[in-house]
């Protein structure tokens, strides 16, 4: 069975109800029918709260995409409740929503800096709150810095929307912005491509979580910067 990933349609979902499908005892870890657990990747870290399987609120400290499952590692002593069991998910809310604000911070990053100097995304990461990318940069000065956080600030200060897709695989190979975000490396078994558009502003193949509009990203400050090599310079930001 494919673990539904209520997550992909709605961000904002803070609790859920699910049934365990699979129990790893060595791993200490359940499988659900349907999680809003984000498992990681693309840069942003799992989800972290609790379960509550008859009457035990287990921690969730770890969350991880294995294959069609979503494995849910639980700390504390308790047995592990049986497959068939009926769970209740809660999320720690309000670690999720840094990372969802800190994550479409990032795209504003992306989309201001490639609709500015075209330059193109080579790797990022992000915990709450803070988070860096990399582009492809041949130099990187201090009045550039600053140019890029005003621009980025006044996209976030234009309210823009965001929107969320899934469209079928031949139905997002027709759209040329995509196409920078090496949409063409995904495995020939993924059917669906996850779509997050920041309106007006960007558009990537993405599969995490983010807030509905700009105006929840808050203020953007870029702290630091560092060359990575002759055409890749590093970015660091942090939200207020």
């Amino acid at each position: 069975m494919i673990t539904e990933l209520l997550y992909q349609t709605d961000s904002y979902l803070t609790e859920f109800d699910a049934t365990v499908t699979s129990v790893l005892q060595e791993e200490r870890a359940l499988v659900l029918e349907r999680t809003a657990f984000y498992p990681g990747g693309g840069g942003q870290p799992c989800d972290l709260g609790f379960l509550t399987v008859t009457g035990v609120i287990y921690p969730v400290e770890k969350v991880k995409k294995q294959g069609d499952d979503v494995l849910h590692f639980l700390g504390g002593n308790e047995p592990l409740p049986s497959i068939g069991s009926a769970a209740r998910g809660t999320l720690d809310w309000a670690r999720r929503y840094k990372l969802m604000r800190t994550h479409t911070a990032l795209h504003v990053l992306c989309g201001t800096v490639f609709r500015d100097y075209g330059a193109q995304v080579t790797g990022g990461d992000m915990e709450p709150l803070k988070g860096r990318m990399d582009f492809e940069f041949e130099t990187m000065r201090g009045e550039l810095v600053r140019e890029i956080e005003a621009a980025v600030n006044k996209e976030v200060a234009e309210a823009r929307d965001i929107r969320v897709k899934i469209l079928p695989r031949e139905e997002a190979f027709q759209i040329p912005d995509l196409i920078r975000t090496k949409i063409n490396l995904l495995p020939r078994g993924i059917t669906q491509v996850r779509t997050v558009e920041i309106v007006g502003l960007d558009l990537q193949a993405d599969g995490g979580t983010h807030v509905h509009n700009t105006n929840e990203v808050g203020t953007i400050r870029v702290v630091d910067y560092k060359s990575k090599g002759a055409i890749n310079k590093r970015l660091y930001i942090e939200i207020e």
